[in-house]
């Protein structure tokens, strides 16, 4: 072999283990990043995991919120709507009272008042007999409006409260 001959295959030797290296560094290199990669994806899937299970709890948080105030509010409409039929019930049975006149409806006249001709003393007299006020009653067509009158007023005030107690539930 002419020295050329040896040098160019020394050359191509010198570049096969150039290349071979090359190719090794490149596979550790590639087998190092590839478990770094690894252990990033598993850390990111984790991470993952964990924001899931933080929604999940927050929304099971907040039904459960919803499903309390939808209780109360339930519970709240359930009294008012007992303290309304009561009073419905009760309104009802004044009215049949005043219809049959088993109640009549009065009203308190003044004793003072020259006008209404009452002559008899608001205090009592010598003898000590005491005198009862003088009370002027109503016509029973009167009186069964007047009963409508604070029914509706009744009515209204338990609404009201009904409105309210449920915007405290919500606000809540």
């Amino acid at each position: 072999m002419t020295p050329v001959q040896k040098l160019a295959g020394l050359m191509v030797l010198i570049l096969v283990l150039m290349a071979a290296a090359a190719g090794v560094t490149w596979q550790v290199q590639d087998w190092r990043m590839g478990k770094k990669l690894a252990e990033q994806a598993g850390l990111h899937q984790t991470d993952l995991t964990n924001t899931g299970n933080a929604a999940a709890a927050q929304v099971r948080a907040e039904q459960d919120k919803r499903l309390k105030a939808e209780q109360r509010v339930a519970a709240a409409d359930q009294q008012h709507t007992r303290e309304l039929s009561d009073a419905q019930r009760n309104q009802a049975l004044l009215r049949d009272r005043l219809a049959t006149a088993d109640v009549r409806l009065s009203v308190l006249l003044d004793a003072t008042d020259s006008a209404s001709g009452c002559d008899v003393p608001a205090a009592p007299g010598a003898a000590g007999v005491a005198h009862a006020a003088r009370r002027a009653q109503l016509d029973p067509a009167h009186a069964q409006r007047i009963v409508a009158i604070t029914d509706d007023g009744d009515n209204a005030v338990i609404a009201l409260r009904a409105c309210q107690a449920y915007v405290r539930a919500v606000v809540r």
